[in-house]
């Protein structure tokens, strides 16, 4: 699935979230931990407890998992993951629209299951998503981890890498 850029049709510009997931494998994707950062800094980060580890690549053996477990009040179920997921998003409602930057369309659908409504199995309307992978220069993602002595693979430090990159090429608002 392809996340394809939303136009706005409103007087104001939407509040900007960078997303990033990190997940079991591309063939047999399942969520593992999801960071969320705004153009204000507010942070939003879980991870969860009840995933099937052994879905899990080498590569995600490897690179994503000794990242996780440091943040205790991160560890939930999906569900719990999604309750808490579309209340921390509720605070925006009142932006009138909220744009979810992503890097990959993976997280997108990750975060679309997650932030869906249980009846209509669909995001709220006032959130839509666009991809920025080809607006974003690289090397702004690895000036990030030089900068704040991060690696990459920790979904809100990833995030986190995106609000920098899209701040670099877009001389946006300042991020954290």
């Amino acid at each position: 699935m392809q996340v394809i850029a939303t136009y706005f049709k409103y007087d104001t510009a939407p509040m900007h979230l960078f997303l990033d997931t990190e997940f079991t494998d591309l063939l047999h994707c399942e969520l593992l931990s999801i960071g969320i950062v705004t153009e204000d800094g507010q942070e939003f980060y879980a991870e969860r407890s009840d995933a099937d580890l052994a879905q899990c690549s080498d590569f995600c053996r490897v690179a994503v998992l000794p990242l996780l477990g440091s943040e205790q009040a991160a560890i939930c179920t999906e569900a719990e993951l999604s309750t808490r997921l579309k209340a921390w998003l509720a605070k925006f409602e009142h932006a009138g629209q909220v744009l979810v930057s992503v890097d990959h369309p993976t997280d997108w659908e990750l975060f679309t299951y997650l932030a869906r409504d249980e009846d209509t199995l669909k995001v709220p309307d006032w959130i839509r998503g666009q991809s920025i992978r080809s607006s974003i220069d690289p090397r702004d993602i690895e000036e990030y981890w030089r900068l704040n002595g991060r690696r990459d693979h920790h979904a809100l430090h990833d995030a986190k890498a995106l609000c920098f990159a899209w701040q670099q090429s877009a001389k946006g608002n300042e991020c954290i």
